[in-house]
């Protein structure tokens, strides 16, 4: 019996991805565990291992395609001793129920009973197997058994309703497969649905950049997007519509943290860099001012009780923001390496969704390019974003004197549904005085 692979879902959000590209060919054999293919998502390029043994009879969606929805079938596998003619040109339909064969006319003085419905436990499984077995693949058990999963209590997304490797990943993510919602009753079905309102007409669009520029002849090239910025515009256009943000700058002395991040350096143990410093001082401010660690629901406010920093990180694909976790807890040293790991592992699209997914609060640095000050777009359901600007010298003043020092502005921008202007002022100010003391980040 030929076995479909499917597109698996590498995140518990995850509901399309691209199929970048096959490790192997047809007629290739595989093993379980072997790198079947590439699939990237909207913010990573992940691989993708077999889960059954068999010789890959026939690859379905060429490398290149773009949103394959998850569960899609991409290649099919023969199973040992199957030949190509097992195939029959594709993928096997989904079995449609057979519709029940016309019984022989009736004698009109003896009409046929009603057929009685048979007994439920003599009911097969949907896939054509006795509801009482769970089917799931070698890796899939061993995964179960190790983490402690009930395999009965899945949904399997493999061929004829098989637990695999992507089901075992998703219950560890907390994301289950739902089962298939009910029909509805025939009696719903025949009601009369409620008379929709009337749309409102939309406005006419104007000529967008190509139009324009195809009319008045400006020469121009198209660079085609990728998955992860499509989804990052997406989500950005969604914060601004939908997020109330107001913002908040304050100018933060930064002579004492260089001279500190001078001293440390010189020792030769780590290489920290200023953006190291701002993270532990940004996730320490959190913990001061914890009601700054929040999100909005429509239920409740989230109130978390961890400090995980998100810190954007520029790649060419787009923005994407791997997390350092427990920021509050860790040394200097340790957020250093993790940072300088994360980001090289960022631009190459190799993070993990865990490592980009989550974060309770984010840090955006253009400071490094020479950008005095900027005001970033929170990321939700996150519901605030720290933008750290350049440190430039300037003219302040010190005990009634002109004096010159070195100087950033740092712009907070909130989300006023969970965070008030006073909270966030005060998160400004617990941050500021970590920046302007640095020696009080040791203690």
């Amino acid at each position: 019996m030929t076995i479909n692979i499917l597109m698996p879902a590498l995140s518990p959000t995850m509901t399309e991805g691209t199929l970048a590209t096959w490790h192997k060919k047809e007629g290739d054999k595989v093993k379980s565990g072997d790198v079947i293919a590439e699939i990237e998502t909207d913010k990573a390029t992940m691989e993708v291992e077999a889960v059954d043994e068999g010789t890959i009879g026939k690859i379905l969606v060429p490398e290149g395609t773009e949103n394959v929805p998850v569960n899609e079938v991409i290649a099919i596998l023969l199973e040992e001793g199957e030949d190509a003619g097992a195939l029959k040109g594709g993928a096997p339909a989904p079995k449609a129920e057979a519709p029940a064969e016309p019984k022989p006319e009736a004698k009109a003085e003896a009409p046929a009973p009603a057929p009685q419905p048979a007994p439920a436990a003599a009911k097969p499984a949907a896939n054509g197997h006795d509801e009482s077995r769970v089917f799931a693949s070698p890796l899939a058990r061993r995964m179960a058994q190790q983490a402690g999963i009930d395999l009965a209590a899945l949904k399997g997304s493999g061929p004829h309703g098989r637990v695999v490797k992507a089901d075992i990943d998703a219950a560890l993510a907390g994301g289950v497969p739902a089962a298939k919602p009910a029909a509805a009753p025939e009696a719903a079905k025949a009601a009369p649905a409620p008379a929709a309102a009337p749309a409102a007409k939309p406005a006419a669009a104007g000529p967008n950049a190509k139009q324009l520029a195809d009319a008045f002849g400006i020469p121009y090239s198209e660079v085609k997007h990728s998955n992860m910025r499509k989804t990052v515009a997406r989500r950005l256009l969604e914060s601004k519509q939908t997020v109330p943000h107001f913002y908040l700058t304050v100018d933060i002395e930064l002579d004492a943290l260089l001279k500190l991040r001078k001293e440390l350096n010189d020792r030769g143990d780590v290489k920290l860099s200023v953006n190291d410093l701002i993270i532990k001082a940004a996730a320490l401010a959190l913990r001061k001012v914890p009601a700054a660690n929040a999100s909005w629901t429509d239920e409740a406010m989230i109130q978390y009780e961890r400090v995980d920093v998100s810190v954007a990180v520029a790649t060419e694909g787009g923005l994407i923001t791997p997390i350092i976790k427990d920021a509050d807890r860790k040394g200097l040293g340790t957020i250093s390496a993790e940072m300088k790991d994360l980001a090289a592992r960022a631009r190459e699209g190799k993070l993990k969704p865990e490592e980009y997914q989550g974060g309770t609060f984010s840090i955006s640095n253009l400071g490094m390019f020479g950008v005095k000050d900027f005001a970033a777009i929170i990321n939700p359901p996150q519901s605030c974003i720290l933008a750290v600007g350049a440190g430039t010298q300037r003219a302040v003043v010190k005990d009634g004197a002109l004096a010159i020092a070195t100087v950033m502005s740092c712009t907070l921008s909130v989300d006023h549904r969970a965070v008030d202007g006073a909270v966030g002022a005060e998160y400004l100010a617990a941050f500021k005085a970590l920046v302007e003391a640095p020696l009080s980040m040791m203690l």
